[in-house]
């Protein structure tokens, strides 16, 4: 296979069970440009950290000079909505991630997300009991998918019910995300992605609707009815915003707990002192965040003027993928990086990102993800895997299976 093939590789399905020897390649030339139209494709970990520190790289789609043939117009991506603050730059970005963490965490909501603790403890083991007298299960569909759904729709005030409406929206919305689809994106795609996110985005309308009239203790609330020192959102604000945090607040934990589930399944040692501790859970977290992140890369960034990355020049307005699983991986700033190993010492990851667009919600998936797998591990007799690989899911983006068979003896009470 040709170097020039490399960037294809990355998203093509066939390599998404096993990425890696691809980003292993990737690594070799760190700042990768193989097309005029195309991205460069950065895959080593100090120069992913200091671009996503470097105020010259921008999220705003509006500063391409030229979209390549994966990027979708405004209206294509937004269906009518404002960007959300993951596509603006300072300072609308920080205006409005301001305003959606002061009702979202500390100094203001400081309790918001730990204060769910017991509630999603309640949720895990009714969704655990729930497995009955099956001796195998879809991990997914029964239990990494309804979790978080059912966290993130009672942190922002979603009817959970609600779930099959909004469920065909926001797939669609999370399948624009992979660049495969938008490069192949022809009229009825996108016709269906503005639809879906105007769907969705009506849906959340009536619902702070109602918040605006009757406030709860929820998020819609507080993003609907906010005055405080960052100022208020518009309603298409809080709209967007809402959009944002109801994907994002439970796809990638999703993929967390499945790739985790996975993952420990496939290294029985770790499984077994996982059982027999779970204050362990939160080691084998970060670990994981680094070994199998469920965001693989960050394909939506731009040059706000000519950037030198080692010998290359990137030009103002080019685009740039950031491949955060490869530099997880890149040998220059882990030891043993392809060693799944929760006793690392040194585990500062970029599964969340970091800079100023670092995971809004990296303390919520955290704790799910924390109870899931240790409870998980904890009730299931002998699980083991059905099939090895899973099948994935299609999005190179939000990388998962599409589909997780635990095969087990019983559950312990």
């Amino acid at each position: 296979m040709t170097q020039a093939s490399l960037t294809s590789r990355i998203t093509d399905f066939a390599n998404r069970p096993d990425p890696y020897p691809v980003y292993e390649e990737l690594r070799r030339t760190p700042v990768l440009h193989e097309e005029e139209d195309g991205p460069y494709v950065i895959s080593s970990y100090y120069d992913i950290e200091a671009l996503l520190h470097d105020p010259r790289l921008s999220s705003d789609a509006a500063n391409l000079t030229a979209p390549g043939p994966d990027e979708l117009s405004q209206t294509e991506e937004t269906g009518g909505l404002p960007p959300s603050f993951l596509r603006l730059d300072p300072p609308e970005h920080d205006r409005l991630r301001r305003i959606a963490n002061s009702a979202f965490g500390p100094p203001h909501r400081p309790r918001r997300v730990d204060g769910l603790r017991g509630e999603m403890a309640s949720v895990v083991t009714g969704l655990i009991d729930g497995f009955g007298g099956a001796r195998q299960i879809d991990l997914v569909d029964q239990f990494a998918y309804p979790f978080p759904v059912t966290v993130i729709c009672r942190l922002l005030g979603v009817p959970r019910e609600d779930e099959p409406r909004f469920r065909g929206w926001v797939d669609q919305l999370v399948a624009s995300l992979d660049p495969e689809s938008r490069r192949s994106a022809d009229a009825d795609f996108q016709k269906s992605l503005r639809e879906a996110r105007m769907q969705l985005g009506m849906y959340l309308a009536g619902l702070v609707e109602q918040r605006t009239r009757r406030p709860q203790d929820d998020l819609l609330s507080d993003l609907a009815n906010s005055r405080g020192p960052a100022g208020s959102m518009s309603m298409m604000e809080v709209l967007s915003t809402a959009v944002l945090l109801l994907i994002a607040g439970h796809e990638t934990t999703v993929n967390l707990i499945t790739n985790g589930m996975l993952t420990l399944l496939r290294h029985p040692d770790i499984l077994q002192r996982l059982r027999a501790d779970p204050g362990l859970s939160v080691r084998i977290v970060e670990e994981l965040l680094r070994y199998e992140p469920p965001v693989q890369m960050l394909p939506q960034r731009t040059c706000l003027t000519d950037i030198q990355v080692r010998e290359v020049t990137i030009p103002k307005g080019s685009r740039i993928w950031l491949v955060l699983a490869a530099g997880n991986r890149d040998p220059e700033r882990f030891k043993d990086p392809d060693r799944f190993d929760p006793d690392r010492e040194d585990v500062q990851h970029l599964g969340f990102g970091s800079g100023i667009h670092s995971c809004f919600g990296a303390p919520l998936a955290r704790l799910e993800t924390q109870l899931a797998l240790s409870e998980l591990t904890r009730r299931l007799e002998n699980p083991r895997l059905v099939e090895d690989p899973p099948p994935y899911r299609r999005n190179a983006v939000l990388r998962g299976p599409r589909h997780l068979n635990v095969a087990f003896e019983g559950l312990r009470s």
